[in-house]
Formats: structure tokens, C-alpha cells, sequence
């Protein structure tokens, strides 16, 4: 991934997906809150993302400091529907966390 800071949380979300599906754990965690970030991701080799659609956001663009994302991304066999936080840290957006939607 780029070394430039996305301008929006709903422009890190893609970038994030992105990370996922190249299964770039680095980018994972550097673009994740401190305060909430794991201190190891594994991710699964055998995970197949096939798409991501974003559903709704709020806040999150340059004139903020925070935002949420509201996304369905679909693998092989499923799909994940999450309402995403993230804040900005020293100007850059980061994620923080995220609940799970039925």
C-alpha cells in the first residue's frame, strides 16, 4: 500500500479491503488506533474476498475527526457486514473498531 495517509475513513476502508484481500497484515496494523490495535493479525490463507460495497457513511472526510463506514464485504461461501469506526491520529485516519451487522 501507498505511503501516502488516506483522505477520508471511507477511502482507508478501501485501502483496508485492499490489504485483506492481498493479505498485507503490516498495512493491517499500521493503519489500525493504537489503543485498539492487536498485537498480531493472522490472517487465513485460504480466505477468498470477492467484493466490497459500502453501504453508508458518516462524517469521516478531511473536515473531521471522526467517521464511520458502514460496508459488506463478500468471500468465497459469505459476505461480513460491519458498522467501522475511525478516528484520526496526528492527521491520519485510522480504524478503531467495528460492530458486526445482522
Amino acid at each position: 500500500m501507498g505511503a501516502a495517509a488516506a483522505p477520508t475513513a471511507e477511502a482507508l476502508m478501501r485501502s483496508r479491503y485492499s490489504a485483506f484481500v492481498r493479505q498485507d497484515a503490516g498495512y493491517l496494523l499500521r493503519t489500525w488506533h493504537p489503543r485498539t490495535r492487536p498485537a498480531r493479525l493472522d490472517l487465513d490463507p485460504g480466505m477468498r474476498w470477492t467484493g466490497l460495497e459500502i453501504l453508508d457513511t458518516t462524517d469521516g472526510s478531511a473536515f473531521h475527526s471522526t467517521g464511520t463506514v458502514t460496508f459488506r464485504a463478500s468471500y468465497r461461501g459469505g459476505s461480513l457486514h460491519e458498522h467501522s469506526r475511525f478516528e484520526r491520529v496526528d492527521g491520519a485516519w485510522v480504524y478503531v473498531d467495528g460492530d458486526f451487522v445482522d
